[in-house]
């Protein structure tokens, strides 16, 4: 989606600065007792002040990224696991539109699980060559630790997202694959940003699927599948059972005719 609405003209995108979990990491693991307190740099009684902070220094640093970026232009935040901190992200930046992209979460965990096996492609970010990454898929416990980080991440971008006053929409990933042009121009009038359709069809066929190399395709790539439910060849029965369990909410509130199905 990112890279689609970066073709067009006047868009310009900060891919996964880190700001919802800088903040929001931080604040979600501190104490309730603790957040009540003064002397907390994030504490209740200074909130007025910490959250002008946030903005001041979201605003800043886009300015620095994009030093070019005008008030015409339009600056996408990517922000890959953000969610945790989204409402503090929103309360200091209201007037921002808002995407909520929700994808079933026995995808999600199949996909951060093959990122992260031997050979996939956040190990080799991270340390290439090295011996420690080793496959994950027989190890039941990351599947239990993924779907619960999903779940938080969801909750909190979704409580954000129906306090949210301003524009903003709600996609689901499912739905993207299926009718890519139509739910990219709902996105946009939702938005309520004008554009170019003829520019959005162009972007949306360079970035489809069909067209994406091939050698950049498959297991252990950032591409790895475009198939809704291809969980089921990557999960176990147990494994699956286990994230639908833990991401219930989610499955209900999203996917619940999937799940009969």
């Amino acid at each position: 989606m990112s890279n689609m609405m970066g073709e067009l003209s006047g868009h310009k995108v900060w891919m996964e600065p880190g700001i919802g979990q800088l903040f929001g990491e931080f604040y979600a693991k501190t104490p309730e007792r603790k957040r009540k307190s003064a002397n907390f740099i994030m504490g209740a009684p200074t909130r007025k002040a910490w959250i002008s902070s946030i903005r001041n220094f979201v605003l800043v640093g886009a300015r620095g990224t994009f030093p070019l970026l005008r008030s015409e232009h339009q600056l996408i935040i990517k922000d890959l696991g953000g969610g945790v901190g989204a409402p503090l992200l929103m309360e200091a930046l209201p007037e921002s539109r808002m995407i909520l992209l929700v994808r079933d979460p026995r995808d999600i965990v199949a996909s951060w699980r093959d990122a992260a096996s031997k050979g996939g492609w956040k190990k080799q970010n991270r340390r290439a060559g090295s011996k420690r990454g080793a496959s994950t898929k027989k190890r039941p416990g990351d599947v239990r630790k993924l779907a619960r980080k999903y779940l938080n991440n969801l909750k909190l971008a979704k409580q954000s997202y129906d306090a949210h006053r301003g524009p903003k929409t709600l996609v689901l990933y499912e739905d993207l694959r299926v009718d890519t042009l139509g739910v990219m121009k709902r996105l946009y009038s939702d938005l309520g940003i004008e554009v170019d359709e003829t520019q959005l069809a162009r972007a949306v066929e360079k970035h489809a699927w069909e067209n994406i190399p091939e050698a950049m395709k498959g297991e252990g790539k950032f591409f790895r599948k475009a198939s809704p439910g291809g969980w089921r060849e990557d999960l176990t029965p147990e494994q699956a059972k286990m994230v639908e369990r833990i991401t219930s909410p989610v499955l209900a509130e999203f996917y619940a005719r999937r799940l009969v199905e």
